[in-house]
């Protein structure tokens, strides 16, 4: 089996400042790369190493297998990271991690275009370990979009239909819901707190659950009902690196991939992820074949791009229903005081 080309790594401060002082010193060819920390071309292993300002290191090119052991793993980790094969040795799993435990993650939140899909899985030691196995990360890390569907039948026949739970928010239940409560928080929370309670109905007594920190844990545990009010709820700043968390983020994925190919073969036209200047041409294409009222089955309309859209095509929010014409309500952190 050839060396990958792609190796990602999450460093840790220490390992951040000598990366970058390899980098500056060496022979490397400084680079501008968005949300970069530091980028280098490294001519002499046939590589590209990127480190983002969020800590993740992404070595890439033909030579990046020489570059990781040469280079990374003596001076920047100080620790060997490699397996013989090649492929990157998974890290051992912390006492947290091999705990039995539900993961809970979301896709299509930041997405125009498409439903916001929320995932839960359940893992024990065994069962993370198995998972970290398959190759599984944060969604993330994935860049193929056939990667991410084929870890996730993986994912999906390893744990069985009782432990894991997938909650789709479709977007014209998305837009009836915002208009309602005006907070993503609380749709987020709604959808954490039925996928644990999904997952409780076949393992009661599981004792806690993670979730990335997009809210104050006290938000999903008021969304929870009479099954999940005993389980304790944990909140982490990159909860992604723990496994049952790794793979609920691919099956919200797979999820999320899916909705995003039924609705352009619904209309016929090309559904661009994310809320780029492609996702609102696209948007305007959709609004000039079929009219405003398209967004409210294929966007989330509170979304500011909105307003861009419906200028550009001769329309405005007044032609939308009415749960089409709320806008988002800017964010303030729990406790913030007002101006």
């Amino acid at each position: 089996m050839p060396p990958a080309t792609t190796y990602t790594f999450t460093l840790d401060p220490a390992q951040r400042e000598r990366l970058r002082q390899t980098l500056r010193e060496g022979n490397y060819i400084l680079r501008t790369v968005p949300y970069a920390d530091i980028a280098a071309e490294a001519p002499s292993w046939d590589c590209n190493v990127v480190l983002y300002t969020s800590g993740k290191c992404v070595v890439q090119g033909k030579g990046g297998h020489s570059f990781v052991e040469n280079i990374l793993e003596p001076v920047v980790l100080q620790t060997i990271v490699l397996s013989p094969d090649g492929s990157v040795a998974p890290p051992p799993l912390s006492a947290e991690a091999r705990s039995a435990h539900i993961g809970v993650d979301e896709s299509g939140k930041g997405d125009f275009l498409g439903p916001m899909v929320i995932a839960g899985v359940y893992t024990d030691e065994e069962t993370a370990g198995k998972l970290l196995a398959l190759g599984v990360r944060d969604s993330k890390a994935i860049a193929s979009d056939a990667e991410a569907l084929k870890l996730a039948a993986a994912i999906r026949a390893l744990l069985g239909e009782k432990h894991f739970s997938v909650i789709r928010f479709g977007n014209e239940a998305y837009n009836r819901a915002y208009a309602k409560c005006r907070s993503v928080t609380r749709l987020l929370a709604w959808g954490h707190a039925r996928c644990i309670e999904n997952i409780l109905e076949h393992v009661p007594d599981c004792p806690f659950a993670i979730s990335d920190q997009f809210a104050r844990e006290d938000t999903v545990r008021k969304a929870l009902m009479a099954r999940g009010r005993t389980i304790e709820l944990r909140s982490r700043v990159r909860a992604e690196a723990d496994p049952a968390v790794a793979a609920a983020s691919i099956l919200a994925r797979e999820q999320f991939l899916l909705s995003i190919r039924e609705l352009q073969n619904r209309f016929h036209t090309p559904i661009p992820k994310g809320a780029s200047a492609a996702v609102r041409q696209a948007a305007e294409t959709l609004v000039r074949q079929q009219g405003p009222a398209v967004l409210l089955q294929t966007a989330k309309c509170h979304f500011r791009t909105t307003d861009e859209v419906l200028q550009n095509t001769g329309f405005t929010r007044m032609d939308l229903p009415p749960e089409g014409r709320v806008l988002s309500v800017p964010y303030k952190r729990p406790g913030a005081s007002h101006a």
